[in-house]
């Protein structure tokens, strides 16, 4: 009886409405600069002109406010009970995508259906998090077990490797943003700065790969001056011995300064060598501290500094033998390495023109002259940011971003307001898929970011795009309008 009551006030439930008309109000803005972006001042189609970009997301987001209704009025028991069904569909579709799907633009990732081009790497976001959702809400789950983290990994590393290989690196980066829902729940932190120290030795290792100190280059040399730092920080960190912090540092600098006195003596000396035989003197001393104390928190340093040092070692291979020549020459126009103007840099160049040609208030609806006359290619999908700058200006692209950071801190509240794991989880992942979104969308058009290809929630065209992120956010408010009201 007391279950039935329970359930019955959970299906009573009001939907959040203040997070609807977040989605209504992202969509209408879209809709409105993908009209802008697609604008041709020489054969100007009406706005609900079918022929045109403007109509044709008419028609996606009449068929997506459809959906989202649908998915309101189904129980939320089904979206817990078949997630895992529906994540070995979406990988079969994956698959059947890689083998079957024709090359656009260097991608295998689109389905054409007659008319109708669909991405399914774009619904694998919600399978994901679904599915992740329905693996922590196992009962007694613990993520730091051993098969549970395992498990948990290969549910997002699975679709990660389909969509790399359908050279969609983008996506691939999105679902691996999902790592912050593993810390929400659980993960050692240490897991999260490992990722970051990562993408530190990466750019570090790429960006002066070209300048040699002795037998390694120099962003080899400043890294692993950095990974015995980042070694000696984790100590303090995790096992607070003041002692063996201040050796893991000092033993490298002594290392340092009797190579440097040396120098005054006549000696020649390899500046690579006594950087490699710094970081060996500092592994060293980690077995030594773990034999001596039999604590297993060394062990784990030891080898993080091993990891670090290998990959440091694949990251020249990685750059030039995995990544494909365009995408290695947009990690170099990034990190300031080449301009290539009229090549990859074109993108960035010239939608970092047409922000700044918007000034404060921006040249208006309509307007804007970088965007009218085509300068910036993929105006109206990937690169729609640029329309807003241009034509609403610091002003306008300001309101957009506090609008968005408004948006995802109201996930962040549904999230936490859950009563079951199941919910809350769900809610993180989502928050955290269009925070991914919003920041390298973002960071891309204004230069600071690689060129990889992802949307602006709602407001890129595409509807493959618009109903992803309807189908992720509506299963959360349906998950929320069903939750137990205590």
């Amino acid at each position: 009886m007391i279950y039935q009551r329970n359930r019955e006030w959970a299906e009573k439930g009001r939907i959040d409405w203040f997070t609807v008309g977040f989605y209504l109000l992202f969509v209408l803005l879209g809709w409105l600069n993908i009209y802008a972006a697609s604008y041709d001042l020489e054969n100007a189609t009406a706005l609900f002109d079918l022929s045109g970009r403007a109509g044709m997301q008419l028609v996606w987001m009449g068929s997506s406010l459809l959906l989202a209704i649908a998915l309101i009025k189904i129980d939320v028991r089904f979206y817990e009970t078949y997630a895992i069904l529906f994540y070995l569909a979406g990988i079969a579709l994956l698959i059947i995508t890689l083998l079957v799907a024709k090359d656009i633009n260097g991608s295998r990732s689109w389905l054409i259906i007659g008319p109708v081009r669909l991405q399914p790497a774009e619904f694998m976001k919600f399978l994901i998090a679904l599915t992740l959702a329905k693996v922590f809400n196992g009962y007694g789950f613990r993520l730091m077990d051993r098969r549970n983290l395992l498990i948990v990994t290969a549910v997002i590393l699975l679709p990660v490797l389909l969509v790399i290989a359908q050279s969609e690196t983008g996506t691939a980066l999105v679902y691996l943003s999902l790592i912050l829902v593993l810390y929400r729940e659980g993960l050692p932190g240490g897991f999260l700065f490992t990722g970051i120290a990562a993408i530190i030795y990466f750019v570090l290792g790429i960006k002066y790969s070209d300048i040699a100190v002795g037998i390694i280059s120099q962003g080899e040399f400043m890294t692993i001056l950095l990974i015995i730092i980042f070694t000696a920080s984790l100590i303090l960190n995790y096992l607070k011995a003041v002692k063996p912090f201040l050796v893991t540092l000092l033993l490298p600098c002594a290392i340092f300064l009797a190579a440097y006195i040396l120098t005054f003596l006549g000696v020649t000396i390899d500046w690579g060598v006594i950087a490699l035989a710094a970081l060996s003197t500092t592994g060293i001393y980690l077995i030594f501290l773990f034999i001596r104390n039999r604590q297993k928190n060394y062990l784990y340093i030891f080898l993080f500094l091993v990891g670090s040092f290998l990959f440091l070692e694949s990251v020249e291979y990685v750059f030039h033998e995995v990544l494909q020549p365009h995408q290695q020459m947009r990690i170099k126009v990034t990190l300031g390495m080449e301009q290539d103007l009229s090549g990859a840099g074109y993108h960035v160049g010239q939608s970092k023109i047409a922000i700044g040609s918007g000034g404060f208030t921006g040249k208006g609806f309509l307007n804007g002259t970088q965007t009218k006359l085509k300068y910036v290619p993929e105006q109206d999908t990937d690169f729609i940011f640029c329309t807003i700058g241009e034509e609403h200006g610091f002003v306008g692209s300001a309101i957009i971003l506090l609008l968005f950071v408004a948006f995802i801190l109201r996930l962040l509240s549904l999230a936490e307001r859950q009563t079951t794991i199941f919910g809350r989880v769900y809610g993180y992942a989502v928050a955290s898929i269009f925070l991914f979104h919003l920041v390298v969308n973002i960071g891309m058009v204004i230069g600071i970011m690689p060129v990889i290809g992802i949307p602006l929630p709602f407001f890129s065209y595409g509807g493959s795009s618009l109903w992803g992120f309807t189908i992720l956010l509506f299963i959360l408010l349906r998950i929320d309008k069903s939750r137990k009201r205590i």
